[in-house]
């Protein structure tokens, strides 16, 4: 990571959006290890949280925009509002999550490949990196290949990962114009990119095991209704 620091040349502005669902115990982890000369304004969408998600954010000297309606996609697109009415726009845009199963301090590895390499948009893949053992329930990794192998061969884009942590130019960000308001989300995003034929790559991540019990596929029901929507998301756009 050193040796890409060292690299860039241009400091690129920007904005991290960290969708927020009662992560309280996680919240100050993940704001805290986000390499703070690299980021401008650390968003925290608090997704209708019954804790102290919000409070704890402001406290650590997060931006927290507040979107009462629940879902993954509904927390992403009140922080990418709350972007576009800033004055001066970012360059580029980092999702992450808001459990510490990313590892934020692995942002520039995200970074590198649209300052350096051109690229449109890099997704954080767990599945080429390092991967903390339990981190990822079986269906997750069985759904992520599956997902990707759609993409593959539907769309011609190679992916190995629907990963949460990604950066993306913010002028791609509103070409794709992402609509999903809940679980397909991450598959939107690499679907309609592969659509326009956007330069994509993948760097690989360090995962571990999330604070707290996820809310998706810690739950049957949230591992059925993800499955199901991601699946119907890939065919939507065929």
């Amino acid at each position: 990571m050193l040796k890409i620091l060292t690299v860039l040349k241009n400091k690129p502005i920007i904005d991290v959006i960290i969708p927020a669902y009662n992560e309280e115990k996680s919240i100050t982890h993940v704001i805290n290890d986000i390499p703070k000369d690299w980021v401008r304004d650390i968003i925290v969408c608090n997704n209708a949280s019954t804790d102290k998600t919000a409070e704890v954010a402001l406290a650590q000297g997060a931006t927290v925009v507040h979107q009462p309606l629940k879902g993954y996609g509904n927390a992403c697109l009140a922080g990418i509002a709350h972007v576009a009415d800033k004055v001066e726009k970012p360059d580029i845009i980092v999702f992450l999550d808001g459990d510490y199963s990313d590892h934020p301090e692995e942002l520039p590895l995200l970074i590198a490949p649209i300052t350096e390499g051109g690229y449109d948009m890099v997704i954080g893949s767990r599945a080429t990196g390092n991967r903390e053992s339990g981190s990822m329930t079986p269906q997750q990794v069985f759904g992520n290949w599956l997902a990707t192998f759609l993409i593959r061969l539907f769309f011609g884009y190679r992916f190995t990962d629907l990963g949460p942590f990604r950066a993306i130019r913010y002028d791609k960000l509103l070409e794709i114009n992402m609509i999903d308001k809940n679980y397909g989300w991450t598959v939107e995003m690499q679907i309609k990119a592969a659509k326009l034929k956007m330069c994509c790559t993948e760097v690989p991540v360090t995962y571990r095991r999330r604070i707290g019990v996820s809310k998706v596929s810690g739950t049957v029901k949230g591992t059925i209704m993800a499955g199901y929507k991601i699946i119907l998301t890939i065919f939507r756009y065929l």
